[in-house]
């Protein structure tokens, strides 16, 4: 077992685009022997009993993808701006793969003032940290007119996105939607395209970025669905149909830079069959709480009346201020020949104005995981200040500040991993131990904490708390998953193994926050990680294109870093 000593604490921040109309069927390649609408538990020659963490197939299968950053002028809700683009979309392609499959994607910097970098948000890159796509952690930034090659194996299946990693791209447009087609713990009929939910504004974040510095989180003007929305007498939204009696699949993402959602369909109740790459026992809901960086996969069943129904996605207002907030919407048409405005009213839940997770009595998971408890195991003899044998992250004091062009990767490969305070670097030496964290906040702000390289057990959590050693841990198959909510003037208690050599960042998915420097990272068994890394050269030649044009243009860092 690992001793836990450190007190850590870190800052809050001070004081018309081609994009379809209609949802298709995804690709044909998605279907696997055995896999039926009569039986969705199976995928090939594994099921949904399998241990992923343990065992995962290999299909002999590379999928391979391209995608090009670039400006481009677009109106997604009607409203003409500059957006950062992935292939001219916003959001960019989605990125398919099966269970089992490698993931070969080329990305090429086609900006003319950014460097950026792309992020597989959520997946566990065991093994393979070098994939995982961070400026300051893992890689410099891509320089204007650079490629770069990400490789990965889809160990894991379920429902993501990618996203950069550089500042504020990612809420510019950088950003898309991704999924690993594999078993399920419910049946249906078809499966719909990704629902991407995101906030939107009619300046850049960059330009909004020293209002959020120096007054606090700006208003958004606006939200969209699967790239579109209107806004006043502009923009056309996005529509899809159901055919009675048939139930589906809907995958639900949030990539908002400051948005706390509520989803529902009107009229419509769905059954919640994963959180993030973890299948759960299904529940029924007729709405759902979902946090940035967040996903959720449901099934609807097509069981109303013929009709016209509102796709809503409700910014909560005590965490998230939008302008347009009572009109981000779309359409499920049960006849394809309909365009009138549905008639349906909501939920009156939607109208609440909180911004917590989903219940995590509800969020359990299918495969069984159990946790050890540090309070009742003799290796854990440490105090902690107050919170016993955990680590504790106060929101508070400190700010994280890494360097584009000397990634922690890079210093870990050169043998010269000395680390600033100001990287924030925890690190932990040995395998397959528990780490513990108390994750604390005296703000009325709640924040989604996300962790790369692991899913993390969500062991407490509570609003209008303050943890302290009296407070029951949930060990037995607690909610597992890569982003959870720390309540607004509350705590977060999470575990992981260090089951995976590598530089991790763990982050506020605000994308404020982050840039504000709300990051930690932990360096996990560094004396393994020079020999998993794929290739020295492409590290040092990736960085080495970088300071080369950065060092041209006097391109200055103005955030975090990450």
């Amino acid at each position: 077992m690992t001793l836990l000593r450190t007190l850590v604490i870190l800052v809050a921040a001070a004081s018309a685009m081609p994009a379809p109309q209609t949802s298709p069927l995804l690709s044909s390649r998605a279907v696997c022997e055995g896999n039926t609408a009569s039986d969705r538990s199976v995928w090939c020659d594994y099921s949904i009993e399998t241990n992923w963490y343990d065992e995962a197939p290999d299909t002999g299968v590379t999928v391979e993808y391209w995608l090009e950053v670039r400006n481009i002028t677009a109106a997604p809700d009607g409203v003409e701006r500059m957006v950062l683009s992935v292939n001219g979309t916003v959001p960019g392609p989605l990125i398919e793969a099966n269970w089992g499959d490698t993931v070969k994607i080329h990305v090429t910097n086609a900006l003319t003032a950014n460097g950026t970098g792309i992020h597989w948000h959520g997946i566990r890159q065991n093994y393979t940290n070098q994939e995982d796509g961070v400026p300051s952690i893992t890689q410099c930034p891509i320089a204007p007119g650079e490629s770069y090659t990400y490789t990965w194996k889809a160990t894991q299946y379920g429902t993501s996105w990618y996203h950069s990693h550089y500042s504020l791209q990612a809420w510019n447009g950088v950003f898309g939607p991704m999924v690993i087609h594999g078993p399920a713990t419910a049946n249906y009929d078809e499966e719909l395209e990704p629902i991407v939910l995101s906030d939107w504004t009619h300046q850049t974040c960059d330009e909004l970025y020293s209002y959020a510095q120096t007054v606090g989180p700006p208003e958004l003007q606006n939200g969209l669905i699967n790239g579109l929305n209107t806004f006043e007498d502009g923009g056309s939204r996005y529509e899809t149909s159901f055919e009675s009696g048939k139930s589906y699949r809907i995958r639900i993402v949030n990539t908002a830079i400051d948005t706390h959602y509520k989803f529902a369909i009107d009229g419509h109740s769905f059954q919640v069959i994963a959180m993030d790459f973890v299948p759960i026992i299904p529940y029924t809901t007729t709405y759902l709480d979902i946090g940035m960086g967040q996903r959720y996969d449901i099934i609807v069943s097509a069981d109303q009346e013929t009709a016209d129904y509102w796709m809503r996605a409700v910014p909560q207002s005590s965490c998230s201020s939008n302008a347009n907030s009572a009109d981000i919407r779309a359409i499920v048409r049960y006849s394809s020949s309909s365009t009138a405005d549905p008639t349906s009213t909501a939920d009156s839940n939607l109208s609440n104005a909180d911004c917590n997770d989903e219940l995590l009595s509800n969020l359990v998971p299918y495969l069984t995981q159990t946790v050890v408890d540090p309070r009742q195991d003799e290796d854990l003899g440490v105090s902690i200040s107050a919170s016993g044998n955990l680590f504790k992250w106060q929101i508070g004091l400190k700010s994280m500040l890494v360097e584009w062009a000397n990634p922690s990767l890079l210093q870990i490969s050169e043998g010269n991993a000395t680390f600033e305070s100001q990287e924030n670097v925890y690190k932990l030496d040995n395998a397959n131990e528990w780490v513990y964290f108390v994750i604390e906040t005296a703000l009325g702000v709640p924040h989604p904490i996300h962790l790369h390289g692991h899913d993390f057990f969500i062991l407490a959590a509570e609003e209008d708390a303050t943890y302290d050693d009296s407070v029951a841990l949930n060990l037995n198959n607690p909610p597992r998953r890569d982003v959870a909510n720390l309540p607004a003037a509350g705590y977060l208690v999470i575990a992981f193994l260090t089951d995976n050599p590598g530089a991790w960042l763990m982050h506020c998915h605000i994308g404020w926050h982050t840039s504000e420097g709300l990051a930690l990272q932990f360096v996990e068994r560094e004396s393994e990680i020079p020999d998993l890394l794929t290739s020295t050269s492409v590290l040092q030649n990736t960085c080495a294109a970088w300071s080369d044009w950065a060092n041209t243009i006097g391109i200055e860092e103005e955030d975090s870093g990450v």
